[in-house]
């Protein structure tokens, strides 16, 4: 079958590789429908080393963290209910030696990699969503778990911005989510978000008396460097900054340190593999079944941008988009 694989050098090839015919223990067979380019996917592939490699390589060394399709087969242990499905699959939430990886034809990963769709939706559209799905999911039970009453979501209008914001509205937890536009502020809107503020001069005022107004004292951030300098002094009292991503990274985050004595803030990062919600096998399995009873929220479906065979490669990764759509494999 044809994989794209990562070569010695971490560049990327397409390559024919035995097409996986036996599950192992745990594990499945997904005949592969598409896969999503994620930003990680690049990250991870200029830097190897970075937070322990999740994506790190199984079998003949093909790439691929989130993509969709449907089941073939299943190894011992597999609870039936995966035989045929179609599943959403981020492979790195269980890694393993025999897995092969999601850019390719057939892929053979642990059942807890995979998210079984409702049978009414296009796994297509589904191919790059539980990555954000998983890490909301994840966030969120973390911030609970110390206390935090609401939250302040940097990069609302994300693939990450709409889980969180459909995953608070579930459990009525209190967000607010910042974001550059007044268009993705509309959108957001429409989708039934109800505190959302444009980070236009004068918004940290908006935002000081709405996060204490709602005790929005945790922060994901998925911006990072001039946006955080700005709104870190309008936080209220016992804030945490919780650091996912660095679309703003080469700008450098100033604060005062006055105001960590003051407010009492933390600054510290997340990764939803060294959360409990990944890393405790059966707290992962619950939370898998939980996100299938709302996996089909229109706000947790796949941005499509333009869709490439797996021989476009190189087109596919050079893609990009001003909305956050995303380049997809078809397999």
């Amino acid at each position: 079958m044809k994989a794209i694989c990562v070569t010695p050098g971490r560049e990327l090839e397409v390559r024919d590789i035995p097409t996986p015919a036996t599950p192992a223990p745990g594990h499945v067979l997904i005949d592969m429908d598409a896969s999503a380019i994620n930003h990680g996917d690049k990250t991870f592939l200029r830097l190897p080393t970075a937070a322990g490699n999740p994506l790190a390589l199984g079998q003949h060394d093909v790439w691929g963290a989130s993509g969709a399709g449907r089941v073939v087969a299943v190894g011992a242990g597999v609870p039936e209910e995966y035989a045929g499905k179609q599943v959403a699959v981020y492979r790195s939430l269980d890694r393993s030696a025999e897995s092969v990886g999601l850019w390719s034809e057939r892929a053979h990963v642990p059942r807890t990699a995979c998210l079984i769709l409702p049978d009414h939706v296009r796994p297509r559209d589904y191919c790059g969503s539980l990555v954000n799905v998983m890490t909301a999911y994840a966030f969120l039970e973390e911030i609970v778990s110390a206390g935090h009453k609401g939250v302040i979501v940097t990069a609302g209008n994300s693939a990450t911005g709409d889980a969180l914001a459909s995953l608070a509205r579930s459990r009525n937890l209190p967000a607010i989510f910042l974001v550059r536009t007044t268009a993705a502020r509309d959108a957001l809107s429409r989708a039934g978000v109800e505190h959302v503020i444009v980070t236009t001069e004068g918004f940290t005022d908006t935002l000081a008396a709405l996060s204490n107004e709602l005790e929005a004292t945790a922060v994901f951030d998925g911006v990072g460097g001039d946006l955080l300098s700005t709104i870190g002094p309008t936080l209220p009292m016992n804030s945490t900054i919780y650091i996912y991503g660095f679309l703003g990274a080469a700008a450098p985050v100033s604060v005062p340190s006055v105001l960590f004595m003051m407010k009492n803030l933390t600054m510290k990062r997340f990764s939803n593999f060294e959360s409990r919600t990944v890393k405790e096998r059966a707290n992962l399995i619950a939370a898998l079944k939980t996100l299938e009873g709302v996996i089909d929220d229109p706000m947790l479906m796949t941005r499509i941008g333009e869709e490439f065979s797996l021989e476009q490669i190189e087109l596919a990764m050079a893609y990009e988009s001003t909305d956050g759509a995303k380049a997809v494999l078809v397999a």
